[in-house]
């Protein structure tokens, strides 16, 4: 399953693929942000007290809408609710660099003139970006959280050599872990829940910044895929659930630590994360937009179907990127 940095075939095809990454491209010099210019970290109004109530996780979290933790005093809803978005910056903190790494590997080989590596290199450029302001929004919160489980930390240095050796694959779990980080932030943000400004702050400028990264991400194995034997579509039809289900957990359900440092009941874990019929259905929307990919692809076969429900990530495609979810889930 190697691919060649060389130009995509058809000429139809890659005029449009390179017309894009070129209005990608143009969007990263014409609207960016830095985190130290954008943010004003030393400013009164985001300063971290004690016993703010703007960090209680709002009801779109799957963990803030439990009854457990709706019973909680405000002082321990507020200490989870600091621990919880400390520790998703954090791990979305190591994904970014896992995504830096192997993309620097990938356009490495890029030849000269190549317009993926200009918007590569521009996606660099604003993850880095995100993993300072990642760094800083748990600094001040001053919780001191591991991020990802122990076993996705151990093997993370290896994870960028895919970039070169199988880039579609890395491609594929860029996806894996922006799109849920992507889908839990614009629910946040389009519930209009008081959250705390540096919630606030650093969720719109990644979500801002993200769309065009999921984008490209998109467009690249739309175009590349294609251009695959058939044997490597068809195991790229069956590798890609699987690596959605595998890193989709990793970003989106908490370490150990923190259901040991809370007494969070297991039975809590297993309604969140996806026994109930509630965290099943926000599984399964969480992939919506993965889902239209593959269909479009030509990675829904009857096989690769069957894999999809078994992982319990099928469900009904978007009509469009960023589609709301049409199944509400309950509160």
């Amino acid at each position: 399953m190697m691919l060649s940095n060389a130009q995509p075939r058809g000429s139809k095809h890659k005029t449009d693929y390179v017309e894009t990454l070129t209005l990608l491209s143009e969007g990263s010099v014409h609207k960016h942000f830095d985190p130290y210019v954008d943010i004003a970290w030393d400013s009164t109004e985001l300063e971290v007290t004690e016993n703010d109530r703007r960090w209680i996780l709002p009801a779109v979290d799957p963990l803030g809408g439990h009854p457990w933790y709706q019973a909680l005093s405000d002082e321990k809803k507020i200490a989870v609710g600091m621990w919880r978005q400390a520790n998703i910056a954090k791990v979305g903190l190591q994904f970014e660099t896992v995504l830096i790494g192997g993309v620097l590997q990938y356009v490495f080989r890029a030849p000269n003139g190549s317009p993926e590596f200009r918007y590569c290199t521009h996606e660099m450029v604003e993850e880095c970006n995100h993993t300072l302001m990642f760094q800083e929004m748990v600094n001040r919160i001053g919780v001191d959280v591991p991020g990802g489980p122990k076993l996705f930390r151990a093997v993370a240095p290896l994870l960028p050599l895919a970039g070169t050796a199988f880039p579609i694959i890395f491609f594929i779990g860029i996806l894996a872990g922006e799109e849920p980080i992507d889908h839990i932030q614009k629910q946040i943000l389009r519930s209009q829940a008081d959250i705390h400004p540096i919630m606030a702050n650093v969720m719109s400028i990644h979500v801002a910044e993200e769309a065009r990264h999921i984008s490209f991400a998109h467009e690249f194995l739309r175009q590349h895929i294609p251009e695959m034997s058939k044997a490597g579509r068809f195991a790229i039809s069956l590798i890609f659930p699987i690596v959605m289900r595998a890193l989709c957990d990793v970003i989106v359900i908490p370490p150990r630590a923190f259901w040991s440092e809370f007494d969070i009941p297991k039975s809590v874990k297993k309604e969140l994360f996806w026994r109930a019929p509630e965290s099943r259905q926000t599984l399964r929307d969480y992939f919506a937009d993965v889902r239209m990919l593959a269909a479009e692809a030509g990675l829904m076969n009857p096989v690769s179907r069957r894999l999809w429900k078994a992982l319990k990530i099928d469900g009904k495609t978007s009509r469009f990127r960023s589609e709301p979810s049409r199944i509400p889930t309950a509160a």
